[in-house]
């Protein structure tokens, strides 16, 4: 069983420096996002226990989306001055690691995250065509509730619940109990409840319930608009039809490419030991003092027996889905 760890790298540094109080070294310069980063790195690596591991990182670049839309994330405050820095820094961790990175202009990590996942799952993306796709499975490590669009059957989703304390597993069952629809539907949920922190509209005056309600009845967005005469409330109706334009437009935003042009190798992510002389001294160096420790849990990882989390070993080892990152 090929388990591939994926690591939301912005997504973790942003929920990491939000949550922890500041912390400098002795020469002055602000760790906590990436201390917090480490942190769940290595917590991950030992409840999930991957044969492979990537990071991937957003890039400062626009993106095609910005070209969809002039107002695309154009409300989002600006990136504190003191988390700025440690995003290249979160980088050199990364790289000192040796742990496989990706990242490309144009395209957001969720697009990059897409499409490791599909050539990871796809059969027909599958380099080794002797593969085959149930012995490949991705959890994904993030706090963008975007990443739901990506789990079935061989994907899941790994994110923080309670500030980075604690996680729980996302499968295609538990987004449904969470977002109202299932993962196949998370886009058309958004298309028609538009998202606030991306600043894109949707449909005036939908709310998640409607818009999950909608959604159950005619299947999906365009099932909507195929069967707009059929909806009941006249309010609601005026609302889909006046605002069509835009549930099109938020749609496009909030689906996830899935075919990045980047240069991707399963083979090449196989996890390898953290505890070598030079990731030692950069933990000294960044006064990482009380993780060192923790680079030695994952020397044994040809040890590790892998396999799927079944409703089973979600129960016995994942108690309740709560997992402690700390």
């Amino acid at each position: 069983m090929n388990r591939l760890v994926i690591i939301d790298g912005h997504a973790l540094l942003h929920r990491a420096f939000h949550a922890l109080p500041s912390l400098t070294t002795q020469k002055g310069q602000m760790v906590n996002a990436v201390y917090g980063f480490v942190s769940i790195l290595l917590r991950v690596i030992e409840e999930l226990k991957p044969t492979h591991l990537a990071v991937v990182f957003d890039t400062p670049k626009p993106t095609f989306r910005n070209k969809l839309s002039r107002e695309y994330q154009a409300n989002r405050p600006k990136t504190d001055t003191n988390l700025i820095p440690q995003f290249q820094l979160a980088h050199q961790v990364v790289e000192q690691m040796q742990i496989p990175h990706f990242e490309m202009d144009g395209y957001e990590a969720d697009d990059v995250i897409g499409t490791l996942v599909e050539r990871t799952t796809n059969i027909s993306q599958i380099r080794n065509p002797k593969s085959e796709i149930r012995n490949n499975e991705v959890i994904i490590v993030t706090s963008d509730r975007d990443l739901f669009q990506l789990v079935s059957e061989h994907v899941k989703v790994y994110m923080p619940v309670k500030g980075i304390s604690q996680s729980k597993l996302y499968g295609e069952r538990d987004v449904e109990e969470k977002m109202g629809v299932g993962p196949g539907e998370i886009i058309d949920l958004k298309a028609l409840i538009g998202d606030s922190s991306d600043n894109y509209p949707g449909i005036d005056g939908i709310g998640p319930k409607t818009a999950a309600d909608l959604i159950k009845s005619f299947g999906s967005f365009n099932g909507i608009y195929k069967h707009i005469n059929e909806v009941k409330s006249r309010s609601v109706k005026e609302k889909l039809i006046k605002d069509k334009e835009n549930g099109e437009l938020s749609r496009k935003l909030a689906t996830i490419f899935k075919d990045v042009p980047i240069d991707f190798d399963l083979n090449k992510c196989i996890l390898n030991s953290f505890d070598t002389a030079e990731v030692r001294w950069l933990f000294e160096e960044l006064e990482f003092k009380s993780l060192i420790p923790r680079l030695a849990l994952n020397k044994t990882i040809d040890n590790i027996q892998h396999s799927t989390f079944n409703t089973k070993q979600k129960k016995n080892n994942l108690e309740d889905n709560q997992i402690s990152l700390f």
